[in-house]
Parts: structure tokens; sequence; C-alpha cells
């Protein structure tokens, strides 16, 4: 499981820095980190991680949910959202897809490798 790729998608670029890093140190590769919807799909053109770590609040049109419903219909790629908030409108969106997972920022390493693990062995 530690050769797994895992992309990162958030909108603060010091936040995403510190997530890869963390991603690296779990021993993840990291193909890109990306600030909005539409650079994650422009990149999944050439790249295909394994599972994506998703702010819901991203910059440009779409947001995490809204990107993460179209990588799972054209990728069929696993999604971790990350939220500095758990408002219920998010939580029922978000609970409405397939094939995701759910973590509250700020969080601990060893959160982020259990939610990672969870997911992919399900």
């Amino acid at each position: 499981m530690k050769n797994l790729s895992v992309a990162v998608v958030e909108d603060e670029g010091i936040v995403a820095m510190d997530i890869k890093k963390s991603l690296i140190a779990l021993g993840y590769k990291v193909p890109f980190v990306a600030d909005s919807g539409e650079l994650v799909l422009e990149n999944l053109k050439s790249v295909k991680p394994d599972l994506i770590l998703m702010d819901v609040v991203l910059k440009g049109e779409l947001d995490g949910i809204e990107t993460a419903k179209t990588v799972y219909e054209l990728y069929n790629i696993p999604v971790i959202f990350l939220t500095a908030f758990e408002d219920e409108n998010t939580l029922k969106r978000a609970m409405q897809l397939n094939n995701y997972g759910f973590l509250t920022k700020p969080f601990e390493d060893s959160m982020l490798k259990d939610v990672i693990q969870s997911l992919l062995t399900e």
C-alpha cells in the first residue's frame, strides 16, 4: 500500500504543501497538487492517482464536491474530502457520492493514514 499515489487538491498553498509533506513522509507518491477543480480535471488527462485528497472549498467555478462527482464519473478515482468545518448541507452533498471519505482539518498524520487505508481497502 505504500507505493500508492495521492493527489492533493487544496486552495491554500501552505496547507497543500503541508499535506504533500505528510503524504510523502507516510510513503505515498504525490503526482500533483492543484488549487481548483478545473486544474484537477486538466491534470487527470495525463496522470491518474490512486486517490485524491480534496478540499471542499476550491478556487475556480467548481467546488470540491462537484469536482469529486466528475472525477468519479470519468475516472472512478476515490476522493477523501478535507474541510475545516462540518456543515450539514456539505455532508449531505458529499454523502450522495460513491467512493469517498471525509477528514476534518486540522488532522494528524495518523488520522490521514487511517482514512486513506480504510477507503482503499473497501
